[in-house]
This record gives structure tokens, C-alpha cells and sequence, in this order.
């Protein structure tokens, strides 16, 4: 049994209602949803093995199926999901799951929901797909949501309860649909190049495809994962992913995050864009400081560099706001937002929202996709982020990532020979910090073996991304089952 600092009940009690801001107590915030005063041991026996002797005949079929004729790029465990309803997923031998991963952040509204079925049953009836070649109405629909939403809560330069008809007629800003984040990230990058070509020939009077032009640089981050195809993975600074695939796109400088010191003589003339995750989501969960990311915004401004922030797995809600940076002043806010994941609960989407100063050199030709903006994924883009940014929503997402916070420090204060004293992140983007590398990876194991679907992050969190109408009895659970496992590390 190993010795282990733990810090008196009561005293963690007063540190997570503190946790929780001075406008309530703990018990308050999901209903008089008790704190506990000391880590459960009830889920320490495992109860959904997954050791040889415990893959069932049928498991073995579709798993070798699998492995006969899908690319092996996924290190999977033996479990075969077959269906799921709300927060839960079962598998094809009837074992419920609380899942607490929502298809790395994609399933908003969690699984199976009656609203969104009823959408896609319409309109997969209705128009299932017609190219760009065309209009139809559910991409305008959604995009003016997305634009009229961000001037409301605020993001991309506007500033909370701005118009959404500003007075020379025009929206203040343009969206372009994807399929995926990465393609979202993709089309950025694309974007941004060409601006920063538009206006180097504005300064020296040469051709936009002049061969002498060097404002081609991207600066990216450390920890940051934009994506896996070649452009977005020439920004994804983590050897792991790159190395297989070298060379990459050529003019890539890697910065750290909150580093103000150094941008000076990171992001130079020669910068036409620079691309940042206000929280690194695959990365750590590291959260970007308010006042960096002001700094960053002004070096951008001095240099004539897009500023692009990638918001594919923190936006649309997860912190409580419709951005990340949507409390960030307005000196702080970039020319270009990427999201995706939430967007359609899992319907492939993504969408590159940007400044109508930089949409104007983007014409006919310049950009386009065959299946991105389809009326099925837009009418479903549009029922979900109607739903996520209801107030009632938005207010029982910030509680329940109140408590879950809250429940998370108790973890870090009960086992600190294992954890990282601080909870990393916001709202229901959050990553527990562990001492031990290997240890990450261990905990998401003994989690799934106990009935609870978790992340890791980089290479020393787990991460905590439910779904977004995730209730406290599930948040609840979920601990227990956390700080369980915890004990059983704690113990071998």
C-alpha cells in the first residue's frame, strides 16, 4: 500500500465550493448534488473485461474482419460498440459503457437524439446532396447563424451584441463548409496564404504570383494538433505525426504557447499566417493566456500575418461560450475561426468563419469542395446549434463543468504522488495533468475496464470532453469510477 498526502475532508470541501465562484455553493449547482468527502472505492474490481479469455466469438469475427480489410492505422481495444442513447453506449455483447469521450468531442448532444433523427429522416428524404454547383437553402441558413451568433456573444472581431446588419449592407463576415476540421484548417491556411501574397504585391507593386514573394511563412505551436492531412500536419508540431511523412509544407516555424518573448522574432515579415488553439485540445488541454493572445493579435497586426484560431474541438459551446475567445477583448480576436466537430453531432461538417476584409480575396475558383455544405449536413448543423446556444443550455453547461471541476481538484488534492495539482482547461474541455507518462494511458484502460469511456491528451493527461447535456448524476459517476481507478494505480 503506497503512502499517499491527503488533505482532510472539510478542507477540500471549502477548496471545491471555492472552485465554484462566489455565486453558489457546490450542492447548488446541480440540484443539491452532494461533494464527496473522500475518493471512491466502490469500482475497483473490473467489470467489463477485455483480456483474451474475455472476447466473445462474435467480438472475434467482426475484429478480425476488421483487421482483414481496414487499414491497421487505429490502436483500438477489443470492444465492438453497437448502439448508444443518450450518455451511454452499449456494445454488441450487451455491456453499457458511460461515455464520457462524445466521439472526441463531436457528440453534443450525445447519442441516439429523437431531434436530430427526425431532422436527418426529413432531409435525407428531401435533398441529400447537390454539389456547389447550385444553391440550396440549409447552407446560407446555418451560416447566417453562425455569423449572427458570434456577433451576439461576441468572436472574430465583434464585440458582444454587435448588429448582424452592419450599415454598408454586408454581413461583417463569411463562412466556407467543409467536411472535417482538418479541411477547415485546410481552407485557413489557404485563405491566409493568399491574403498574405495580396498583400505583399500591395506594398511592392509586383504580381500576387510573382516568384520573389516570401510572405509564405505559417507559424504554429507546440502541442498543437491541426489536423492529419499534409497541411494541417505540416502545423501539427508533434514528431509522432510528422516524421512518417517528411518533407512537409517548406516556411513552418513552431513557437510555444504563452510565450511572449519570443513572438517578435517569431512571427516576422515574412508571416502571412498563424494558426493557434486558444485550448490545445489533442495537444493537453492547455489553455492560452487572455493577454498572450492580445500580444499575438498586435505582433500579427504589425506584420500584415492572418491571425487563425483553430477551434474545432473548444468552440461551439464547450466552455460555456459559443468561442473560446468570445470573452476575450476584441484586440485579442483573430481574422479566421475553423470548427467542426459538434457542428452536426456528428454528421461530417466543418466550417472556416473569417472577416469580410479577408473573404475579399477569395473569388470564383479560388476554393470550393464537392461534398462540404450539403443541405443534410447544414439543416443538421442548424438543428444542433440552435439547441446549443439556447441560454438554458449554455447556463447547465457552465454548472455541470462548474461541478465537474470541482470533482476533478478533489482527484488532484486526494492523489497528489500521481496528479499535477492543477485542472487544465474550461467548461467541459478539461485534462488532468499526470506526473507519470505512462500512467495516462493506464487510467483510460482501467476506466474502459470498469465502464467509462475516457481520452488521454499529449503525452500526460486524460482527457474529460462529455457530452454537453451531460447531467450531474453522470459527471457523478464517471468521478467515482476516476477515482478508483486512481486507487488501484496507486496500489500496484
Amino acid at each position: 500500500m503506497r503512502a499517499i498526502t491527503r488533505q482532510a475532508p472539510r478542507t477540500l470541501a471549502r477548496s471545491a465550493k471555492r472552485a465554484l465562484g462566489a455565486r453558489c455553493m457546490a450542492t447548488q449547482v446541480m440540484g443539491d448534488v452532494p461533494l464527496p468527502d473522500k475518493p471512491s472505492t466502490r469500482y475497483t474490481a473490473v467489470t467489463h473485461p477485455e483480456d483474451p479469455a474475455s472476447i466473445t466469438p462474435k467480438v472475434k469475427e467482426i475484429i478480425d474482419r476488421s483487421n482483414a480489410y481496414i487499414l491497421p492505422v487505429y490502436a483500438r481495444p477489443p470492444v465492438v460498440l453497437a448502439k448508444g442513447k443518450g450518455a451511454y453506449v452499449w456494445d454488441v455483447n450487451g455491456r453499457e459503457y458511460l461515455d464520457f469521450s462524445a466521439g472526441i468531442a463531436v457528440n453534443a448532444l450525445g447519442h441516439g437524439d429523437e431531434g436530430l433523427v427526425e431532422v436527418l429522416k426529413t432531409h435525407a428524404g428531401t435533398l441529400l446532396h447537390t454539389s456547389n454547383v447550385y444553391h440550396h437553402e440549409q447552407a446560407g441558413k446555418l451560416a447566417e447563424l453562425l455569423i449572427t451568433l458570434t456577433q451576439k456573444e461576441g468572436g472574430l472581431g465583434f464585440a458582444p451584441g454587435s448588429s448582424h446588419a452592419l450599415t454598408d449592407g454586408t454581413s461583417g463576415a463569411k463562412v466556407f463548409f467543409s467536411n472535417s476540421g482538418t479541411e477547415a484548417n485546410e481552407g485557413a491556411l489557404k485563405v491566409a496564404r493568399k491574403v498574405g501574397k495580396a498583400r505583399w504585391a500591395a506594398a511592392t507593386g509586383k504580381p500576387e504570383d510573382d516568384p520573389s514573394c516570401d510572405k509564405i511563412e505559417i507559424v504554429c505551436f507546440a502541442n498543437a494538433f491541426h489536423g492529419r492531412t499534409m497541411g494541417a500536419l505540416s502545423v501539427t508540431s508533434n514528431p509522432k505525426y510528422q516524421k512518417p511523412f517528411t518533407p512537409l509544407i517548406p516556411g513552418v516555424r513552431v513557437g510555444h504557447l504563452n510565450d511572449a518573448v519570443g513572438l517578435e522574432s517569431l512571427v516576422g515579415e515574412k508571416t502571412c499566417a498563424v494558426i493557434v488553439e486558444p485550448i490545445q485540445g489533442e495537444g493537453g488541454i492547455h489553455a492560452a493566456d487572455v493577454n498572450w493572445l492580445r500580444a499575438l493579435r498586435k505582433r500579427c497586426d504589425e506584420v500584415g500575418a492572418v491571425l487563425i484560431y483553430d477551434e474545432i474541438q473548444c468552440g461551439l459551446y464547450r466552455t460555456g461560450s459559443l468561442w473560446a475567445h468570445s470573452g476575450v477583448p476584441i484586440d485579442g480576436h483573430p481574422d479566421i475561426v475553423t470548427t467542426a466537430k459538434p457542428l452536426a453531432n456528428g454528421y461530417p461538417i466543418g466550417a472556416v468563419l473569417m472577416r469580410d476584409e479577408i473573404a475579399k480575396v477569395m473569388t470564383a475558383g479560388t476554393h470550393g469542395t464537392t461534398f462540404g455544405g450539403s443541405p443534410l449536413a447544414c439543416a443538421l448543423g442548424y438543428h444542433v446549434l440552435s439547441r446549443l446556444s439556447d441560454e438554458a443550455f449554455t447556463a447547465n453547461v457552465k454548472e455541470t463543468g462548474a461541478y465537474l471541476r470541482a470533482r476533478l481538484e478533489f482527484l488532484a488534492q486526494w492523489f497528489p504522488d500521481i496528479l499535477e495539482e492543477q485542472v487544465r482547461g474550461r467548461g467541459l474541455i478539461l485534462g488532468l495533468g499526470f506526473k507519470d507518462k505512462s500512467h495516462p494511458a493506464r487510467v483510460v484502460e482501467l476506466a474502459r475496464e470498469r465502464g467509462v469511456l475516457l481520452l488521454t491528451a499529449g503525452s500526460d493527461a486524460v482527457r474529460i470532453v462529455p457530452s454537453l447535456n451531460i447531467g450531474a448524476g453522470e459527471v457523478g459517476h464517471a468521478m467515482d469510477v476516476l477515482a478508483s481507478c486512481l486507487e488501484v494505480l496507486s496500489t500496484h
